[in-house]
């Protein structure tokens, strides 16, 4: 029988997403301090384009956006976002949802494995994801447990535990 394992990936929920920005767009629509503002939220591939009149109102609609995130329970981690910048006569925030595990992330979450975990775990960088394997599953919980307290720069999920 093979050693039990998991897979360590940071993933998230496309439909999730695109539900979170509509309830923005909607939001935004209804709420009074939003308007004749030209506020909007548009999803567009991996993206997510915030616009409004003035550089507080994109970072209100930053917010609104933020909370709906929270509410459909997706991490902000997930989320990267520079300065609005202006563009004729609004502003415009570009955020980007990043999905998968980068490559400097994966060497740190190994390395942490092999220093802090428990002996004979072993984790292994597979494109965007993680494979963790070990003797025994004692061990990969314990595993799972440490990442679990470690605060990285995105979000983890741990599946296929086997």
């Amino acid at each position: 029988m093979a050693d039990p394992s998991f897979d360590i990936v940071s993933k998230v929920d496309e439909q999730e997403i695109d539900n979170a920005v509509n309830q923005t767009a909607k939001e935004i629509r209804t709420r009074f301090d939003f308007r004749d503002t030209g506020a909007s939220a548009a999803l567009s591939g991996e993206s997510i384009l915030l616009i409004a009149n003035t550089d507080e109102r994109v970072k209100a609609v930053l917010d609104v956006l933020q909370e709906k995130f929270v509410k459909r329970g997706i991490s902000l981690k997930a989320l990267s976002f520079d300065e609005p910048k202006p563009s004729g006569k609004e502003f415009r925030l570009s955020v980007t949802v990043q999905q998968g595990i980068a490559d400097d992330e994966a060497r740190a979450i190994a390395k942490k494995i092999r220093t802090d975990g428990p002996k004979g775990v072993q984790a292994q960088i597979q494109g965007d994801q993680l494979r963790v394997t070990g003797k025994k599953r004692d061990d990969l919980q314990r595993v799972i447990q440490l990442l679990k307290a470690e605060d990285f720069e995105v979000p983890l999920q741990f599946v296929n535990y086997r």
